[in-house]
């Protein structure tokens, strides 16, 4: 039996399937941003948590990153989609069900969280880095413990960890593909329906992929930048 597959590389740019690209990776880059903010700020907290003196908030810094990072990103955003809003009661659970978009802002909220767990190591490592006579050297100024890690310890950490959290940034917008399996058309979806409607999933697929390719290489250029602008001289090699 001779196979002959059918060639057409216009479905990446024909209407409507161009369209539909361009719209996938407008969501993809939404989603990634979005979830990126509330990773930066959680994974802060919860990193910070994880090197105070006081046990209680060590602990609970822990168990943060302990659930969060070793549950499969995949099983996480099942969780949150199809049994987050029973957490809420029933009458507050029917009316999140019924929300506009509940699927985008579960997408968000859970590559948020997930991430954040990731980064909270990151920074932890980043402090670990950072000796104990700097400590003292700030409280010795006179300020307290919070303004010590809000102006001083915090943003010295965060220049450190840079290499690592530009692999963070590039990973998130590349999680964004997870979330077509509870309905977001981001680009993953928005390639898999082109092929349902042409039955040209390789065109579909290849454009996907070099899309993020071009995508990635984005962030990683733009990160790079921001190293270069922030790093601490001595003690960053690249």
């Amino acid at each position: 039996m001779n196979f002959a597959y059918d060639f057409d590389w216009s479905v990446l740019w024909r209407d409507p399937y161009g369209v539909m690209l361009i719209k996938g990776l407008g969501m993809t880059i939404f989603l990634g941003i979005s979830a990126w903010i509330i990773a930066m700020a959680v994974g802060i907290a919860v990193g910070t948590l994880r090197i105070t003196k006081y046990r209680l908030l060590r602990m609970i810094g822990t168990a943060y990153v302990e659930v969060f990072r070793n549950i499969p990103l995949l099983v996480q955003m099942f969780f949150w989609f199809y049994a987050g809003p029973m957490l809420f009661g029933e009458t507050l659970s029917r009316q999140i069900n019924r929300l506009d978009g509940l699927a985008i802002y579960v997408s968000i909220i859970g590559l948020g969280l997930y991430t954040a767990s990731r980064i909270a190591e990151h920074l932890r490592a980043g402090f670990a880095s950072i000796s104990k006579d700097q400590y003292h050297a700030v409280l010795s100024t006179g300020m307290t413990q919070v303004q010590m890690y809000r102006y001083v310890i915090i943003p010295y950490a965060l220049r450190l960890t840079i290499p690592p959290l530009t692999t963070e940034f590039l990973t998130v917008f590349k999680n964004t593909s997870i979330v077509m399996t509870i309905g977001v058309a981001e680009l993953t979806f928005q390639s898999y329906q082109i092929d349902a409607e042409t039955f040209h999933g390789l065109e579909a697929t290849t454009g996907a992929m070099f899309i993020y390719l071009l995508l990635g290489m984005t962030v990683v250029k733009f990160m790079d930048l921001v190293e270069r602008k922030y790093k601490i001289q001595g003690l960053m090699g690249r």
